[in-house]
């Protein structure tokens, strides 16, 4: 008879686990909550993306959200959603989204870590995709 030990199950890495996109601030959390819920339609959250344009490049764009597409990056975060559209996932990774109000202005403010610059009236930003390790 010949010794036989047991066949070892093969271990599968565990993947690791997948980095949020963006995260909130307090003060746009809440204004996300404010924005969907005095609206006559409805608004499942905001959704974020970039497009080319302006002096530096590309912006922002932040609009309502009516429904969640199926390649949409769903953002979760203070109890808010943000749907960060597909192709600006690799901008934005690890971007925090703010929302400043004074006399002049109110505006969401993105301080992202991919942003290598910016045009002098603050309306575009250049951005590099993320390095993912």
């Amino acid at each position: 008879m010949t010794n036989m030990t047991p066949a070892t199950p093969s271990v599968k890495p565990k993947p690791r686990p997948r980095p949020q996109v963006m995260r909130l601030t307090d003060a746009a959390a809440a204004r996300v909550q404010e924005l969907t819920k005095r609206t006559d339609s409805e608004i499942v959250g905001l959704r974020v993306g970039i497009k080319n344009g302006g002096c530096a490049g590309q912006s922002y764009t932040v609009e309502y959200a009516h429904d969640i597409r199926p390649t949409d990056e769903v953002v979760e975060d203070k109890g808010v959603k943000i749907l960060v559209e597909p192709k600006a996932v690799l901008f934005l990774l690890g971007t925090e989204m703010d929302y400043k109000s004074d006399k002049m202005q109110s505006q969401f403010i993105f301080n992202n870590p991919n942003q290598t610059g910016a045009c002098g009236c603050g309306e575009s930003v250049q951005l590099t995709a993320a390095k993912l390790d």
